[in-house]
Order: C-alpha cells, then sequence, then structure tokens
C-alpha cells in the first residue's frame, strides 16, 4: 500500500498492454537501486543513478519500444516489504522519509516530462476533478469546437474501461488510455510512457485527465504546465474547502454545469470565495459544456496559455484579466 495516498499496487496499462516499471504503479521504487535511461525515441530520456544492495537480472518489455538499459536490478527486502506496510506499522520519521523519497522519484520523472513539453513547445494541462464533474464531455466538446486550429493529443486516466479515450478518439484527436488498476492517481512515469506513444508534435496542446480524485493528483507532478480544477455545482460548494491542496495546485478552476444552477443548492459566490481564500490567484470560469455558455472564455484561455508557451514565457497579467472578460 501507498504510504503517500493508500492506493494499491498493480502494474498500469497502457491502451489495455501492461507497462512494467521500476515502481509498484504509484511512481514508487520500492527502495531497489539501478542505474537506467529511459530513451522514447523522441529526446525524451529518464537518467536516474541509484545505489545496490545486491544485483539481479531483470527485463523490462515494453510494448513500445521503451528501453530501461539497465540489465542489473536490485531489491531491497527491507524497503519494498515497507512500502507496501500499513501507516501504522510504521513510525512516523520514517513515514516521512519514505513519502519524501516516493515524491523525489515522481517529480524527477516530472522534471523529465516538463523539459520535453517545453523543448516541443507543447502546452501540456492535467485535469483534475471528482468523478462526475463532467470533465469528459466538456474536453469532447472542446476538442470538437477547436479541431483545425489547435493541434490535440489526450492521455486518458482511469482506473478502469477505455470508454473514455473511445469517446476522445470519436473527436478525431489521438488518445492513449492509461488504466492505473487499484492506483487513484497518474504518476510521472506513466505519463511518460504514454506521451511516447502519443508522438507529441511540437506546438500541440496535451490534455491529461487525470483520474476522478480530489486528493491523490494534487500531489503528484505529472510535468504539466498547469492544473486544471474541474468542479461541477452539483458538487457542493464547499469543495474548495474540504479538499484544499487540490485548489491551491490548480492554477484555473472552470465551475461547470452552470445550466443546472437553477435546478441545484449551489452558492456560486460562496465557491468563489472559498476557492479565492485557499488560493487567492486562483482564475476562475464559471461555464456549461450542455449550453455552451463560458466555453468561449475557456477557449481565449487556451489560446492564451498556446500562444505565451510557443513565446517560452508565462502570459502577463494583463493578458489574463482580458481572458475573464
Amino acid at each position: 500500500m501507498c504510504t503517500v495516498c493508500g492506493c494499491s499496487t498493480g502494474e498500469a496499462r497502457l491502451d489495455g498492454r501492461a507497462v512494467r516499471r521500476d515502481d509498484d504503479g504509484c511512481g514508487h521504487t520500492h527502495g531497489h537501486g539501478h542505474g537506467h535511461a529511459h530513451g522514447h525515441g523522441h529526446g525524451h530520456d529518464h537518467d536516474h543513478d541509484h545505489d545496490h544492495d545486491h544485483d539481479h537480472d531483470h527485463d523490462h518489455g515494453h510494448a513500445h519500444g521503451h528501453d530501461h538499459g539497465h540489465p542489473a536490478h536490485a531489491h531491497a527486502a527491507a524497503e519494498h516489504g515497507a512500502l507496501h506496510a500499513h501507516a501504522a506499522g510504521m513510525s512516523p520519521s520514517r513515514m516521512v522519509e519514505i513519502e519524501r523519497s516516493i515524491l523525489g522519484k515522481n517529480d524527477a520523472y516530472a522534471r523529465d516530462n516538463r523539459g520535453l513539453f517545453q523543448r516541443l513547445g507543447v502546452l501540456a494541462l492535467n485535469l483534475v476533478s471528482s468523478p462526475g464533474s463532467g470533465k469528459t464531455t466538456l474536453l469532447a466538446r472542446t476538442l470538437t469546437e477547436l479541431r483545425g486550429e489547435l493541434d490535440f493529443a489526450v492521455i486518458e486516466g482511469d482506473q478502469e474501461t477505455s470508454l473514455d479515450a473511445q469517446r476522445i478518439r470519436a473527436t478525431g484527436a489521438p488518445s492513449v488510455q492509461i488504466n492505473t488498476g487499484k492506483g487513484c492517481h497518474l504518476d510521472a512515469h506513466m505519463v511518460g510512457h504514454a506521451a511516447a506513444q502519443l508522438e507529441l508534435r511540437a506546438g500541440s496542446v496535451l490534455f491529461i485527465e487525470n483520474v476522478g480524485n480530489l486528493v491523490c493528483p494534487a500531489a503528484f507532478d505529472l510535468g504539466e504546465a498547469h492544473k486544471v480544477a474541474i468542479l461541477s455545482v452539483t458538487e457542493g460548494e464547499d469543495k474548495p474547502l474540504k479538499y484544499p491542496d487540490m485548489f491551491h495546485a490548480a492554477s484555473l478552476m472552470l465551475i461547470h454545469k452552470i445550466d443546472l444552477l437553477p435546478h441545484v443548492d449551489f452558492d456560486l459566490q460562496r465557491c468563489i470565495d472559498a476557492a479565492l481564500r485557499v488560493n487567492p490567484g486562483l482564475q476562475i470560469l464559471q461555464l456549461s459544456s450542455r449550453s455552451g455558455e463560458g466555453l468561449a472564455q475557456w477557449y481565449d484561455w487556451l489560446r492564451l496559455q498556446r500562444a505565451a508557451r510557443q513565446l517560452g514565457r508565462a502570459p502577463s497579467p494583463a493578458a489574463l484579466a482580458a481572458s475573464r472578460a
């Protein structure tokens, strides 16, 4: 069991094919040491050196030619067991040590992803929300209405099924499905594999639709330029206060399904005030994928962020303010 978020272990699947990694499915390395280079075939290399306790041959066969180049692989049994122990069996200091190691490994992969995206001028956006917020519906409409104007690619994250990836591919956008099994979030290593399979085009927009969860994805950097938090009016206006880490980590919050406001008990201003209390710099847009209200502002935000990525800089405050109007 993961000591950071509590999700269970297991192999992720990339479009139905198992992706064997040097971790437990949450970006965790089980405390085993090895030096490895991940060659994705497009200049995306992960180089990390780790200490060895003991060596044995270990072959990672990735379906897309992802070669780790580490014939000698070591497992430290005590560390491996510790990462799967319940938190109650560890001292607080040991838990902190392991959690820092887990997130540190993930952050190293995230830096590699971010470097790739920056070199290609790709705007990578991490879409995060609760299940049922409507993010796939919003994504499908965005891809359809901006088709031909912007170049898109999508990484879909779900515990099971490829239903969302099928919906996305129906829009004409290339999409890769990651199934995390019992895992409750995507990690940077999974995203690196998926990005390699997509063969991203320079200047494109990459949407990473994370597993529906307002807790764990906040802690795992994927190499994205921004986290976009999507909150449906059916969920309640108190979510930013209940799940502050997610809304603090986000650059943009989309209040979705506003066409339902006359039919639900949702205090719009209270929600906005709560979000800004958690993150005073958070940009907030209100929209509906069903009625189309507010979509123009969302599309303008995408255009602005993509243009800024092409220039290698962040949008100016004045430009951001104009995108809200």
